[in-house]
């Protein structure tokens, strides 16, 4: 009894599919197309709808190309016209209702692998082509220094005291990365590229406006990020949702100001301060109300003091009022009057002592 051939499988017609697909793609691709092949073309579309969709999905996949920078598909088309080349020396220009799969097949599998390497690449290339920064360039100031930076799109900064920032614009973008320290922004508007300032676990977002930013971790008291707005509008919100927290974000107007702890959950907005956003700029450090310690270690942020506490009750009195912190001689003039403390200097240092 002779043994009877297994029907077709869903594998084999949907490989027959495939190679009628990219068989026709490619004839209809080179020179000497004509009325006739189109007509057959056009015969074996109507014969199943399977034909049209899938004809149109490789057609998606080589348009796919054009999304991505030329050097990166110029070896993808190289290989496209070799096949181009092979078919063109064996196939026949009409060979009734579709073309020879003994002729094509080489080609097709060729185009297959093309096709599909494309059809990711469309993808990945272009988040990756995205996902590259048109400009980088990382900043810095020194204890005591302040800096100005002109950015490529018109946008300032104003560095503060030891600060650190790094700057990526991308094409749809643009980001600073506030590592430590301060800075005020002054964006140039463009409503095609967002402007963000990360800080920790915050995020300011705007599209042109003057606004502060400030996050300085290595002081324990205050290792949150202070946001405040001089012109314009800014969204707040934590960088990244973390799990359980809830992920709310505030939009402030010109005069005001939010805090968030180090975790990004935001403080009540409050109006920006008397002296401005950044009275820092006019060499300016004011107090409310805070513990001698905490002011200590942000004057220190801008030079040395020349003073040590290691007393917590002293550190704990508080002070309020404004100082210039380049004037270190005025600061140890003025605590005796302001708080009850005293002054001793021993060993090249100026120790804070509660008066007697």
């Amino acid at each position: 009894m002779n043994p009877q051939p297994a029907p077709p499988s869903d594998d084999d017609d949907a490989s027959r599919l495939r190679e009628d697909v990219l068989g026709w793609f490619i004839r209809r691709d080179r020179d000497g197309w004509n009325a006739a092949d189109e007509a057959a073309f056009q015969a074996w579309l109507r014969a199943d709808a399977r034909h049209r969709s899938s004809y149109a999905q490789w057609q998606a996949h080589w348009h796919a190309m054009d999304a991505i920078p030329a050097d990166a598909v110029a070896q993808l088309r190289s290989r496209l016209e070799r096949d181009k080349a092979v078919l063109a020396q064996g196939t026949p220009r009409s060979e009734g209702a579709g073309p020879s799969r003994r002729r094509v097949l080489a080609p097709a599998l060729a185009l297959a692998g093309v096709a599909a390497i494309t059809a990711g690449a469309g993808l990945v290339g272009w988040r990756q082509w995205q996902a590259q920064p048109v400009f980088t360039q990382a900043f810095r100031t020194e204890r005591g220094q302040q800096t100005d930076v002109q950015l490529p799109d018109g946008s300032r900064m104003r560095l503060g005291t030891a600060t650190r920032l790094e700057v990526n614009y991308y094409r749809q973008r643009r980001e600073v990365r506030l590592l430590d320290g301060q800075a005020v922004f002054s964006v140039q508007a463009d409503a095609s590229r967002p402007f963000d300032v990360l800080a920790a676990a915050t995020r300011a977002t705007v599209v042109g406006t003057r606004f502060a930013v400030r996050h300085t971790p290595d002081i324990a008291a205050d290792a949150g990020v202070h946001v405040l707005v001089e012109e314009g509008r800014v969204r707040v919100a934590r960088a990244a949702a973390a799990p359980g927290l809830d992920g709310g974000a505030v939009e402030l107007a010109a005069g005001q100001q939010v805090a968030s702890d180090a975790q990004g959950r935001l403080a009540t907005v409050l109006p920006v301060p008397r002296e401005g956003i950044a009275p820092w700029r006019e060499h300016r450090v004011s107090f409310v109300d805070t513990p001698l310690g905490d002011a200590l270690a942000e004057l220190e942020r801008y030079g040395n003091t020349g003073l040590v506490l290691r007393d917590p009750a002293v550190a704990a009195l508080r002070l309020s009022g404004t100082f210039d912190p380049r004037d270190a001689r005025t600061l140890r003039s003025v605590l005796p009057s302001a708080l009850p403390v005293r002054l001793r200097e021993e060993g090249g240092v100026t120790e804070i002592l509660p008066a007697r």
